[in-house]
């Protein structure tokens, strides 16, 4: 039972500290629109999306309204699409379907244009894979990704070889807007399933039909919770942080709960992410500063995000019997104010960076890099994020932009909850010999645990 204090608290939350919902995802299984024929195949993954999202934003839009609760972004992710394209030869219709799709039930982003090849790619895995520059520079809205690794499979290194690739291909294909696509491409290691935040999120083969799921944020509200103990031991602060997440999930857990009933589908999960936005107030970056670091990326950067990492998570799942996704602090460069500006005072590297990810949610994420980076760095770059979430059982995830004509210390501007970053360095040795091996990496020995 929610009581009155919890909802003045709320209030309070949402009008001073920038809490909002992210995002409602629904999730939508698309296997049974599998047949032969590309068009007749785009046609029925049309059919389906619109058919069961269709009321999903104005059900969002009628929650915001009776509860008093933002909610930033109405999503929707699909099954993975290689796994239904197997049939067809050419996967670019299902991406224009899909993108037709969210577009008319009036969705912020769908993903799901994706492949799982961690341990082997298909014939439709890697046609999928390479039409993805052509796909995400000719659509608007639709999200792509390929997860190359997992604990149990090792590192699909031939599948990382042409993430790069793509990588580099998509850039130049939107050159005219900073490499704007590379923002809805994402690589991942250990991907899951029920993950509701763009541009990774895809609706997994072992889920349902459908299912809602809801992505809580709330830097804001935790820097201000540590604004009231300056100066108090970090197990308080631990405590602190676990507290406040707590009551951001509560709110997450209402939205997700009433979603699922007005719109007839299961609740999925509650993913409770520290999901920074470029607004004042609202930066993950403030947060580590306000445990008492002068600026985020020096010495003692990973030990703090690594209490606040897993306070939040311990927060969550007390508030939610279905916390899952992501749920953690997010460390987005583009997308937080605190991290942008340590990274142009030179406090925030892309070493600092890969090295927080090991102990954050996800990994090197909405990260600007010279145009001129060499395809098969930026493929190095994904196998060393790789390396981390194999080896640490976790999720990683890599999400670069080589910024088209731009050199470090430019500019580059993407708009709403994306941002805009500095250019940052990378190694000017090459990596290029080591990539072209191709192979797999194998899995580390705690993969064969049962």
């Amino acid at each position: 039972m929610i009581n009155t204090n919890e909802i003045m608290e709320t209030l309070h939350m949402i009008d001073q500290e920038k809490l909002d919902v992210r995002t409602i995802t629904m999730g939508v299984s698309l296997f049974e629109c599998v047949c032969e024929g590309e068009e007749r195949l785009a046609q029925r993954v049309y059919d389906r999306v619109t058919t069961q999202a269709e009321r999903l934003v104005q059900v969002g839009e009628e929650i915001e309204r009776d509860f008093g609760v933002p909610i930033v972004n109405k999503r929707v992710s699909v099954t993975p699409a290689a796994l239904i394209t197997g049939a067809v030869r050419d996967p670019l219709p299902v991406a224009r379907a899909l993108d037709r799709a969210g577009k008319a039930v009036g969705v912020d982003f769908i993903g799901g244009y994706t492949a799982l090849v961690q341990k082997g790619m298909t014939g439709a895995d890697e046609r999928l894979i390479r039409s993805i520059p052509e796909a995400l520079s000719e659509t608007s809205i639709l999200c792509s990704s390929v997860n190359v690794a997992s604990t149990r499979a090792g590192i699909n290194m031939d599948a990382v070889k042409l993430c790069g690739q793509v990588v580099k291909d998509l850039a130049q294909r939107t050159a005219d807007r900073d490499g704007l696509g590379c923002a809805k491409f994402v690589v991942f290691a250990n991907a899951v399933e029920d993950n509701p935040f763009m541009a990774g999120a895809f609706y997994g083969a072992g889920e349902g039909d459908s299912a809602v799921s809801v992505g809580v944020s709330g830097p804001g509200t935790v820097k201000r919770a540590l604004e009231k103990i300056k100066g108090a031991p970090l197990d308080e602060v631990a405590e602190t942080v676990k507290r406040t997440a707590f009551r951001i999930t509560r709110v997450g857990q209402l939205v997700a709960r009433e979603a699922s009933r007005r719109l007839r589908v299961p609740f999925g999960i509650v993913d409770l992410s520290l999901a920074p936005t470029p607004a004042v107030g609202d930066s993950v970056a403030h947060i580590l500063e306000e445990m008492g670091l002068e600026k985020c990326g020096t010495h003692g950067s990973t030990a703090a995000l690594a209490l606040l990492n897993d306070a939040v998570k311990k927060g969550g799942v007390m508030a939610s019997s279905q916390v899952g996704g992501l749920s953690g602090a997010f460390i987005p460069l583009s997308e937080d104010i605190g991290m942008i500006h340590a990274a142009e005072s030179g406090a925030l590297t892309l070493d600092k960076l890969e090295a927080m990810t090991c102990v954050c949610s996800v990994g090197l994420d909405m990260i600007a890099v010279p145009g001129d980076t060499p395809a098969e760095t930026i493929s190095a770059i994904i196998a060393d994020e790789a390396a981390i979430g194999m080896i640490n059982c976790k999720t990683t995830a890599v999400r670069v932009i080589p910024a088209p004509g731009r050199g470090v210390g430019d500019k580059v501007e993407f708009g709403g909850l994306l941002g805009w970053a500095p250019v940052i360095p990378v190694h000017p040795f090459s990596s290029a010999e080591f990539i072209s091996r191709g192979g797999r990496i194998p899995a580390p020995l705690n993969s064969l645990k049962n």
